[in-house]
């Protein structure tokens, strides 16, 4: 069982924020990407409970190396899942780490603009998740989150009651592609449109 403990107690406590999950029967039973905008604290949070909900499954997911320099909260990340990410280095051990665990048919979250929007509009997104799509053969899960910032933005540390949405879209699959600049752009472009749809907002970057 996933998160035995946190299932029991984290779940119905998120899940307090949620209105909707829309398409919950596009996850994969499989290894897969999970790709979603990102507005809020709650994004993450919202997205990890109602996969474990769901398909019982962990959700890892990649987060900077400095929230591992606390003993404390390097045991919370640990446990959650997370993959520590270099950015000095560009992350290429997270990278391994991270297509090691999608072939051991695991679960990896990612949001690709890299950072929370201040606005909640979505922001441009870096390739990674291009990258680790054709790297390690298994599908992105585009997921739109909408009322997330509107619940706890950045900068927040209370969160107002009101409700999200999460839309799961249909899981798309890259193959067969060279890794080149071109490549990796037009994947993540056509990643962060159909995470646009879902959110209802419009990608222009």
């Amino acid at each position: 069982m996933a998160y035995p403990i946190g299932k029991r107690i984290l779940v119905p406590i998120f899940n307090m924020w949620v209105k909707e999950i829309r398409g919950i029967e596009n996850l994969p039973k499989t290894a897969y990407i999970i790709a979603a905008n990102h507005a809020s604290y709650m994004d993450h949070p919202i997205i990890v409970c109602n996969v474990v909900k769901h398909q019982n499954r962990k959700v890892h997911f990649l987060s900077k190396k400095e929230h591992f320099d606390n003993p404390l909260k390097a045991m919370w990340h640990t446990y959650a899942g997370a993959i520590p990410l270099d950015r000095e280095k560009k992350g290429k051990k997270a990278l391994r780490l991270a297509i090691k665990t999608l072939k051991d048919g695991k679960i990896i979250a990612i949001h690709p603009e890299g950072t929370r929007s201040l606005t909640g509009k979505l922001i441009g997104a870096k390739t990674g998740v291009a990258r680790l799509a054709l790297l390690s053969g298994v599908p992105v899960v585009p997921i739109g989150l909408i009322g997330t910032f509107e619940i706890l933005p950045k900068g927040k540390y209370i969160p107002k009651m009101k409700k999200a949405t999460m839309n799961i879209g249909k899981p798309m699959q890259f193959s067969n592609k060279n890794i080149n600049r071109k490549n990796l752009r037009d994947i993540t472009t056509k990643i962060m449109e159909e995470i646009a749809k879902l959110s209802n907002q419009k990608y222009e970057y």
